[in-house]
């Protein structure tokens, strides 16, 4: 009988724009963790003493993390989700002066979770995704982009962001399918009208794509997405730059689409460092090696 194989732990790689010492004391500082990690943290590697806990934590209503290893250039943890007991490590590498490349993985993570929902470590991905990408804003002095709130259990999740950018620069990056997949990172193709279709990974590999409902040039964009619900982008310009609010809603009240609206979120981090940076602009999240 052929044993069954394990499941390769999820990857993740980042270009953190700061020295490596930098990087590592923002990975083990509970200050630091306390604004771009989560709401409460303790961190006393001496200890053998790691957490992290609170509404944008995944079943964040204790901490359930237990330190395993921590050295100059990793930190591994045990973390309990859903009754099983996961695995996130983190390896810190110098690529150049002032930059860190940092390597994130993560077990028991299942693409088919995402789909179903079953398991709240369907959020992995778009979880880690997100709070790298808010680890290089902290350590650059930004404005995080906002977490999910994983304790949520109304109709719908909200949220809002500042773009330096104003809505018509903003707008166009949104259903441009050119310009939306370059700073989302994955292949997205738009039709940009009232009932076009906004497929992930290309019209001609997604099966059921959303449509979309309104298009307001630099002042609305919604879409269906069937079972996940509506999404709506709505923005607001002053001063050169834009307000950006995101909703979604009429989803299963007992299915929120938590790892669906961390990936809008984790996208939306790069929306905003790509308006930022301009011509200067470089994705945090690369391909792992």
């Amino acid at each position: 009988m052929t044993a069954p194989q394990t499941p390769e732990p999820m990857t993740l790689r980042a270009r953190i724009p700061a020295p490596i010492a930098q990087v590592r004391e923002a990975l083990t500082d509970p200050a630091a963790l306390r604004v771009w990690l989560a709401e409460h943290a303790e961190a006393d590697l001496a200890a053998g003493r790691f957490a992290f806990w609170g509404p944008t934590t995944p079943e964040g209503d204790a901490p359930h993390q237990r330190l395993l290893h921590a050295d100059e250039d990793a930190l591994r943890f045990a973390w309990l989700l859903d009754g099983e007991e996961t695995t996130t490590e983190l390896r810190l590498e110098e690529d150049g002066p002032d930059v860190t490349s940092v390597t994130l993985s993560q077990t028991h993570f299942d693409f088919q979770d995402v789909i179903t929902g079953k398991s709240i470590r369907g959020v992995l991905q778009t979880y880690w995704c997100l709070a790298l990408a808010n680890l290089a804003e902290y350590l650059e002095g930004r404005e995080l982009t906002p977490k999910p709130d994983y304790s949520a259990t109304g109709p719908e999740l909200r949220a809002e962001t500042v773009v330096e950018a104003p809505p018509a620069e903003v707008f166009a990056s949104l259903i441009d399918s050119e310009t939306v997949t370059k700073w989302f990172g994955f292949p997205i193709e738009i039709e940009p009208y009232v009932g076009g279709r906004f497929a992930m990974g290309g019209l001609a590999n997604d099966p059921s794509p959303a449509k979309i409902l309104e298009l307001e040039p630099a002042r609305r964009f919604s879409l269906n997405w069937g079972d996940g619900g509506i999404g709506t982008w709505e923005l607001e310009g002053s001063g050169g730059r834009t307000r950006l609010t995101m909703v979604q809603s009429g989803f299963a009240a007992e299915r929120p689409p938590y790892a669906a609206w961390g990936g809008i979120l984790a996208g939306v981090a790069e929306l905003r460092r790509y308006h930022r940076m301009s011509s200067g602009w470089r994705p945090v999240l690369e391909p792992a090696a």
